[in-house]
């Protein structure tokens, strides 16, 4: 019998022999295990799910780096620009380029009969990227932009349908005023209603197409309010800010300067409020591995306390020291095996029922989501069904080097 073979042999009958695992320091141990893995896995799923979903929605709304004219204050008195196919063509080249879409906008007022409300009237081509938006529909379709045919269908979001108690197919009255033009008064039918749980973003943002905002301002087909940009990356959306600014310097025309502008600068807050997410995480990781390795180095020293005989008489027969040490790293990695199963059972099985049931909700106001999210992939839970045993095995050298203080002579003699 080898030596590797024996260990795992003796390992294995520490652990079947009566009160191996009905120990009750044992049961603790694994019982820790399991709920700091589950905890662990749970809370990582929702704050990298929090991360994604605002990440998509805030995508949805808001264009990743913005290119405005340099003297256009609002979308009240928004100073159009005549359209660059060079600066087009230009920044699609950046290695971050997802999309370019132009746009034209215009401050407006939806009334009814009992009840206004404050919007920005938001023209789009075909180049907009209306997938995620697709995605938030909660009735209706999509509009019709960049047909032949001009349609004036519009999207509004389900808070602002909710205030005035439309549905789709409605007719939505929008009165624009501002600026040195005069005050326009058109209608538009309501093609489909959407919701990303980001309500304070959602209110100011109804969607058109871009001709009927072209033709309300008074522009030609070349002018426009600015472009939309997107990245591959929101991470770093101010590499990609830069790039699309140093082409703007070669591309702008003299009468035309032009001013960028990133998510990041325009929501500051919602950024701060993402990182400190990634403290929150650190925290519960560092919690949960404190509480399972204290509950493992409990569970370990007893055991070795109750097989100190068996220790003394190993040694005795001419197993080194090295040898018993990993008899009890096995018996240990058979805790941490058996807590890291039943966490990831528990765990996954408290993610899939959020995921179909959305039985836990937030507020919106105070989440920017309607429920809690869940991640969907899966290599963080890799990365933490390999870290955690790593980390908890390592520790668990400490206390079985006890078993190096054991005299085989002094066990034996007092047996």
């Amino acid at each position: 019998m080898s030596k590797r073979f024996a260990e795992l042999f003796i390992s294995r009958r520490i652990s079947l022999r009566e009160g191996g695992e009905r120990n009750v320091m044992v049961r603790i141990a694994t019982l820790s295990v399991a709920v700091s893995v589950a905890v662990i896995i749970v809370a990582m799923s929702v704050i990298i799910g929090f991360k994604e979903q605002i990440s998509r929605n805030l995508s949805a709304l808001v264009a990743d780096v913005q290119v405005t004219a340099l003297y256009s204050g609002s979308a009240v008195e928004n100073t159009p620009i005549t359209r660059l196919p060079a600066l087009e063509a230009d920044v699609a080249t950046l290695p971050l380029f997802r999309s370019i879409a132009p746009y034209a906008s215009r401050s407006g007022i939806i009334r009814s009969s009992d009840a206004i409300h404050g919007t920005v009237l938001k023209g789009v081509g075909a180049e907009y990227e209306l997938s995620l938006l697709e995605e938030a529909l909660t009735a209706g379709t999509l509009p019709r932009i960049g047909g032949e045919e001009r349609y004036k269908d519009i999207l509004i979001c389900q808070a602002v349908a909710d205030i005035f108690g439309y549905s789709v197919g409605d007719k939505v009255e929008i009165i624009f005023v501002g600026g040195d033009r005069p005050v326009r008064r058109d209608s538009y039918q309501i093609s489909g209603i959407y919701a990303t749980g980001m309500e304070e973003l959602e209110k100011t943002m109804a969607l058109t197409d871009i001709r009927n905002m072209q033709r309300l301002n008074g522009w030609q087909e070349e002018q426009i309010s600015g472009y939309e940009l997107r990245s591959t990356s929101l991470e770093e959306v101010n590499a990609f800010g830069e790039g699309v600014y140093d082409f703007t310097l070669t591309h702008a025309l003299d009468e035309e300067p032009l001013r960028v502008t990133s998510v990041r600068t325009l929501y500051p807050n919602i950024f701060d409020w993402l990182r400190t997410h990634n403290l929150n995480a650190v925290v519960i990781i560092v919690i949960m591995l404190v509480v399972a390795l204290m509950n493992m180095i409990s569970a370990l020293l007893i055991i070795v306390l109750e097989r100190t005989s068996m220790i003394g008489t190993l040694r005795a027969l001419g197993m080194t020291t090295a040898g018993v040490r990993r008899i009890f790293l096995l018996r240990s990695a058979r805790i941490v095996g058996k807590g890291l199963l039943w966490g990831n059972v528990v765990a996954v099985a408290v993610l899939a029922v959020q995921r179909f049931t959305h039985l836990i909700t937030l507020d919106p106001s105070g989440y920017m989501l309607a429920e809690v999210p869940v991640a969907q992939s899966v290599w963080w839970l890799v990365a933490i069904d390999v870290a955690v045993p790593v980390v908890m095995l390592l520790c668990m050298t400490i206390p079985v080097g006890i078993t190096a203080r054991i005299k085989p002579e002094q066990t034996i003699r007092y047996q």
